[in-house]
């Protein structure tokens, strides 16, 4: 296990930011479940990390605000697998994704202009239309 998450080629999250607690875990298990802590808890504190620029803090802090707690951590949890470190590393890889999706940039929209044709159709067929409804209408020389 290297020291470090890595969210992405540029971003690297020490390990030695991340909070990890376990604690009991249900669903499967039988006896084992209830003597072994294998739900585990991530914290990453966003506001006070250090492997994020300013800019890419303020990016992530307004794209998870919703998952951000008062301090400006975010909390990720697994109880999944059986095992704690099986979690841990879900816990982790879930972590990695959600601050992976939050720095990513969406591409600008271009904006496009419909073809002649599409607009000649378009305009046809509103035309149509009209003529339907039109012949619909009771005549006034009835």
């Amino acid at each position: 296990m290297s020291g470090t998450l890595d969210v992405t080629a540029a971003v690297r999250i020490p390990r030695a930011e991340l909070e990890t607690h376990a604690s009991r875990s249900g669903g499967a298990g039988g006896q084992h479940v209830n003597r072994s802590n294998t739900r585990v808890e991530v914290v990453w504190s966003v506001r006070e990390s250090a492997a994020l620029a300013p800019a890419e803090k303020a990016r992530v802090m307004a794209r998870l605000a919703s998952r951000l707690d008062s301090e400006g951590r975010l909390r990720v949890v697994s109880s999944v697998r059986r095992s704690q470190r099986q979690n841990r590393d879900a816990a982790e890889a879930r972590l990695a994704e959600l601050v992976r999706r939050a720095l990513s940039v969406p591409r600008k929209r271009v904006p496009t202009r419909p073809s002649r044709g599409a607009v000649e159709e378009r305009l046809a067929s509103k035309h149509r239309r009209s003529e339907t409804k039109r012949r619909r209408r009771a005549r006034e020389d009835e």
